[in-house]
């Protein structure tokens, strides 16, 4: 009867050593802290999260369209938000001129290394924030240069200290 007692304890204390570890890493690991989408003019996870569209998962976390720097994908990377690819899902155009402001919100700020805006392949502008954390809000206007018609801009928020970017793409007729 006494080894009852020593196999359990013995176990539990072997469960502890085993779960410590996981406990440790679990509470100590935090998530990126940066999250951010253009609401203005609406960009595309906006008019899901609004339910101007009809989206699936992006309606509830249009702050998260985030992946690796680089892509020119409106999904970020991400197949949960492949909705934000179709380019025939009826996204709301919005009329501009020869530029337009971008207004971003960010819901979890976190340095910023630069802010991009594409059309196609086409760089129309690229601000540098030198590592600085932004405010809850940050407005970028953007020069069209020529550029005329209905057109895709890809946003594209660059992380100072990470391998990560957060994207939004962003359907304008430019009127110029």
């Amino acid at each position: 009867m006494h080894k009852k007692p020593y196999n359990k304890r013995k176990l539990a204390a072997l469960a502890g050593v085993g779960l410590a570890p996981v406990l440790v890493i679990g509470l100590t690991a935090t998530p990126a802290s940066a999250h951010g989408w253009v609401t203005n003019p609406a960009s595309r996870q906006a008019q899901c999260a609004t339910g101007v569209v009809q989206c699936g998962e992006i309606k509830w976390e249009p702050q998260s369209v985030e992946g690796p720097k680089g892509l020119k994908d409106c999904a970020g990377g991400n197949a949960r938000f492949a909705d934000l690819r179709d380019d025939n899902k009826g996204w709301r155009v919005t009329d501009v001129g020869s530029s337009a402001t971008f207004n971003w919100r960010l819901t979890a700020r976190h340095a910023t290394s630069t802010w991009q805006y594409f059309i196609g392949n086409t760089k129309l502008a690229e601000f540098n924030d030198g590592g600085r954390i932004p405010g809850e809000y940050v407005s970028h206007n953007v020069s069209f240069r020529g550029i005329t018609g209905k057109q895709k801009v890809l946003a594209v928020w660059n992380i100072a200290d990470t391998a990560n970017a957060f994207y939004a793409c962003i359907d304008v007729n430019i009127r110029g």
